[in-house]
């Protein structure tokens, strides 16, 4: 018999027995309180006659409700957490991509800027500067910037440093090497002007197309002359 059916006979033993004991006492004149005292006293031992088996199936199923239970808020949280952690990682992915955008953005700007620069200062033509009847360092230097790429400026210095310490009238007394670039035969220079001698401008015009004609740039010159010693 199960705890339901135990309890619904206790009940009716119970009530049956209250209705028997309100007609005794009427007939003999005792009160209600003492027929309900005597229906729950019968319900209470009813009630504990339930045999040990079934109080553990009752207990057993208490505690599957529990574990259920629990189960289930387990699972609310657990989806929870994975929901946030899917905005997280959608957010930073979203971030990430719009830093490289941006990133990629600004290297396109930076190289046109650089490839526009590098067309304005390649278009300049020696007859573009003043003409003296000689030239500082400096004001050498400052030409050469003028018409070498920034990024390139560097080792385009490097190979003049090395080869004639920006002495545009510097001769090499064996070979006859001569100007900034040390060119051989000195000649060569001509193919930009005919004032190569004296104009620093000029050399420098002819020394960057030649780096750039047999090495690429200035830099993959200077890469050359390090190895080699010339270039």
């Amino acid at each position: 018999m199960s705890p339901i059916s135990v309890r619904g006979f206790a009940v009716a033993s119970a009530t049956a027995v209250t209705a028997v004991g309100s007609v005794v006492g009427v007939a003999s004149g005792s009160t209600a309180q003492n027929n309900d005292a005597e229906a729950t006293a019968a319900d209470s031992t009813l009630l504990a006659d339930i045999p040990a088996g079934q109080q553990a199936q009752v207990q057993t199923a208490s505690l599957t409700q529990q574990a259920d239970a629990q189960a289930i808020a387990a699972d609310a949280s657990a989806k929870k957490i994975a929901e946030e952690s899917a905005r997280k990682a959608a957010a930073k992915t979203a971030q990430e991509k719009k830093d490289a955008a941006e990133k990629a953005a600004q290297a396109a700007r930076d190289k046109a800027k650089a490839l526009a620069d590098a067309k304005a200062k390649a278009a300049k033509d020696p007859s573009d500067f003043p003409v003296f009847s000689s030239y500082s360092v400096s004001q050498i230097q400052s030409m050469a910037a003028q018409v070498v790429p920034s990024g390139q400026f560097q080792c385009f210095s490097n190979i003049v440093d090395h080869e004639s310490s920006w002495n545009y009238k510097a001769v090499n007394a064996s070979s006859g090497a001569y100007g900034l670039f040390q060119a051989l035969p000195a000649s060569k220079y001509s193919s930009v002007g005919s004032d190569w001698r004296t104009n620093p401008a000029t050399q420098i015009k002819w020394g960057l197309n030649y780096m750039n004609d047999r090495y690429g740039s200035p830099c993959e010159a200077w890469t050359f002359w390090q190895a080699n010693h010339w270039y």
